[in-house]
């Protein structure tokens, strides 16, 4: 599926989330959280060097973060994994599961990529920023972990 376009309604999803003051086997809609500003990032796995990169930068960046916007984390992890790379990175912030890949689908950020010449499926490391009433604002695509941050901030800020 294409990635939705800029200015469009966010795609929305009910899905299982934990942390970031979410209870056990929670869920999180998208557009009950109308009112304030989300960030949403794709990466493709928990606990790999460039995710675990990119989530410790927003970790730490995270007091800037949290008063600019809601953030959340999607991957096609688990709960359970996802649970475990919280805790041992000390994320403030949600992760939500989309095992069946269902969201990333809707975003457009599960693609064919490639690693050593070989060919495969997975997520594109991407973010979306949506705006109170649920708009797209900025599309962050082929994001670099350690480049992230900014390009959330500005994106935020314009």
């Amino acid at each position: 599926m294409p990635k939705p376009d800029l200015h469009t309604l966010a795609p929305d999803f009910t899905a299982p989330v934990i942390g970031g003051g979410y209870e056990e086997s929670a869920t999180v809609t998208l557009s009950q959280l109308r009112g304030r500003k989300v960030v949403l990032y794709f990466y493709p796995k928990d606990d790999t060097p460039g995710c675990t990169q990119q989530a410790c930068v927003l970790r730490d960046a995270w007091s800037e973060m949290t008063s600019a916007a809601l953030l959340f984390g999607i991957s096609t992890d688990s709960l359970k994994r996802h649970g475990r790379f919280i805790e041992k990175h000390a994320l403030p912030f949600p992760l939500i599961a989309d095992p069946d890949l269902v969201i990333v689908n809707a975003y457009g950020v599960w693609v064919e990529k490639m690693l050593y010449g070989k060919k495969y499926l997975g997520t594109e490391r991407s973010t979306f920023v949506i705006n109170e009433e649920g708009v797209i604002t900025a599309i962050l695509e082929k994001v670099k972990p350690g480049a992230h941050l900014e390009g959330v901030l500005a994106a935020l800020a314009s």
